[in-house]
């Protein structure tokens, strides 16, 4: 299994910046580079470049790699930007290995505009040596007419036994909202749907 280290959690954190100043043209650009030793025995790479916009957007873009000198390694890169009308978007992903056959990758994005809308997302899938793998990930959008919101895993043993479940929610301007249950048993799909009001009450779906 690969676990998170310090390494890479500050990788991801610098990597969590970018989109593109729309229609900003460079005022002020910055870069910057770093290549050193690490603590567990690798090499530990970064960089990351930053840009001002006249009309006030900016946008922030960051990378880097981490290794352990013992086949590990993890790779994290970023981007994420606001402007000048107050929006504001980033996105970032990393993948990581311990050097065992291990492998996890992972993603997020996230924004929020300047209507109040606003939505999120995140995925993680894990590749074990001996075959298996899960799969984890949710999602939310939310405006002034609603919000959808969606969530599920998956898993794989290592004989190709499958098995997953998802669940989505949307809400109306009203209030009411409908869920929908999908699962996978190895194959067998089922699925549910059930319907609330605005004050958590059971209603006819279609209402």
């Amino acid at each position: 299994m690969v676990r998170n280290s310090s390494k890479f959690a500050i990788l991801a954190a610098a990597a969590v910046l970018g989109l593109s100043a729309a229609g900003a043209h460079a005022q002020e650009v910055r870069h910057g580079r770093v290549l050193k030793k690490n603590h567990a025995g690798g090499t530990t790479a970064a960089r990351g470049t930053e840009a001002k916009g006249v009309n006030g957007g900016e946008v922030r873009h960051g990378a880097g790699i981490a290794t352990n000198g013992q086949g590990g390694a993890v790779a994290a890169h970023g981007t994420a930007a606001e402007g000048p009308n107050g929006g504001k978007a980033a996105r970032g992903n990393y993948i990581a290995k311990d050097g065992q056959g291990n492998v996890q990758t992972g993603s997020a994005a996230g924004f929020k505009g300047p209507n109040g809308a606003q939505g999120s997302r995140h995925s993680q899938t894990n590749y074990n040596a001996d075959g298996s793998a899960s799969h984890s990930g949710s999602s939310s959008v939310s405006g002034k007419n609603g919000s959808i919101q969606s969530s599920g895993s998956s898993t794989r043993s290592a004989d190709g036994q499958v098995n997953g479940q998802r669940t989505s929610t949307a809400t109306g301007k009203s209030g009411n909202s409908e869920t929908v249950t999908t699962t996978d048993s190895n194959g067998q799909i089922s699925r549910s749907k059930s319907c609330k009001d605005a004050n958590d009450n059971s209603i006819p779906c279609g209402q």
